[in-house]
């Protein structure tokens, strides 16, 4: 990322930019603020200071260049730098993550799967294939990954973590299980806190 992106908006400038790829499909040039504020039900204010963080040329009264708006969201999200990634986990979830093939458009790339099941191992999904856990520290220096995306059941995950923290050059973890990982300082873990979504969901909308 380019810049130091408050997380609400990074978060904003992904739903925009999933509005200007639908529009880029559609084969629609041009957007204005207000458009994408109506579509998000937030307000036009709001989409034109966000918008201030981006390199564009744009009026927010005449309106963005479709394209070229999408190119500035990319770059000051990082987008167009592909990281590659690791699934850790090749149970429902995992399989899930690997089969989303849109991860490629914001960047991230998931090269192989990481499973201890040996009815799992050699499988192909989504042309990425299921290795025995042992592999993945001779793969990661191999391929230079750092990332590692953990979905394995909850109390395996620390077990999990500090395996992949000791024998690999693995420095991030995307954290899809609902433990709390302990890790060394300089390893970064974002946690995707699926039960405080759904509650944060469930207490605005169905009070």
């Amino acid at each position: 990322m380019s810049k130091n992106i408050p997380e609400k908006v990074s978060n904003r400038l992904t739903l925009y930019h999933s509005i200007l790829a639908e529009y880029m499909e559609e084969g629609i040039e041009s957007i204005s603020s207000p458009q994408i504020a109506q579509r998000l039900g937030i307000d036009d204010s709001q989409v034109r200071k966000d918008f201030k963080l981006l390199n564009n040329a744009g009026k927010c009264r005449v309106g963005y260049l479709v394209s070229e708006l999408k190119d500035s969201i990319e770059k000051t999200l990082g987008f167009a730098t592909v990281k590659d990634a690791f699934i850790v986990g090749a149970g429902h979830l995992g399989l899930a993550l690997a089969k989303y093939d849109n991860f490629n458009s914001y960047g991230l790339n998931i090269l192989a799967l990481f499973d201890n099941d040996p009815h799992k191992i050699d499988i192909q999904v989504n042309n990425k294939q299921i290795f025995h856990i042992s592999k993945l520290p001779n793969l990661a220096e191999r391929l230079n990954v750092e990332i590692a995306i953990l979905t394995v059941p909850r109390q395996f995950a620390q077990q999990v973590a500090d395996y992949i923290i000791q024998s690999s050059q693995i420095k991030y973890i995307w954290n899809f299980t609902p433990a709390v990982l302990k890790v060394p300082p300089h390893i970064k873990v974002w946690n995707e806190n699926l039960i405080a979504s759904f509650v944060q969901f469930a207490c605005k909308d169905f009070e």
